[in-house]
């Protein structure tokens, strides 16, 4: 299995970013994606999931803001996220839901300035 996250970078409060992340070594269209956070010195947190049929599901704390997509053909799930805030700063993964893989893959970074 391999998880490629990318997309991250430093942006300003109230501005927006697009993460993707490509998956290699699953069936990926048969398994539910999601995006996953980690803030420093923080646990790791699920915030997106989108399952094999489309419906989606938000965290309390970016519902409204993010926005999870998939593209099977391309074996890619998205995470557009608008409004950012400062405590949206942390490394984002994508992995499997609703048990993800052990392996998470290096992440990407996402550091939002006040």
């Amino acid at each position: 299995v391999q998880l490629q996250a990318s997309g991250g970078g430093l942006v300003p409060a109230g501005g927006s970013l697009r993460l993707s992340c490509s998956a290699s070594g699953i069936i990926f269209s048969l398994n539910g994606m999601g995006w996953y956070r980690q803030a420093p010195g923080k646990q790791r947190e699920l915030v997106a999931t989108i399952f094999v049929g489309g419906s989606t599901g938000y965290s309390d704390s970016v519902k409204g803001r993010f926005t999870i997509s998939r593209d099977n053909a391309r074996n890619t799930v998205y995470l557009q996220m608008n409004s950012l805030k400062p405590e949206d700063t942390a490394v984002y993964y994508c992995n499997k839901v609703p048990t993800p893989y052990t392996y998470w893959g290096r992440g990407t970074l996402v550091t939002v300035s006040s």
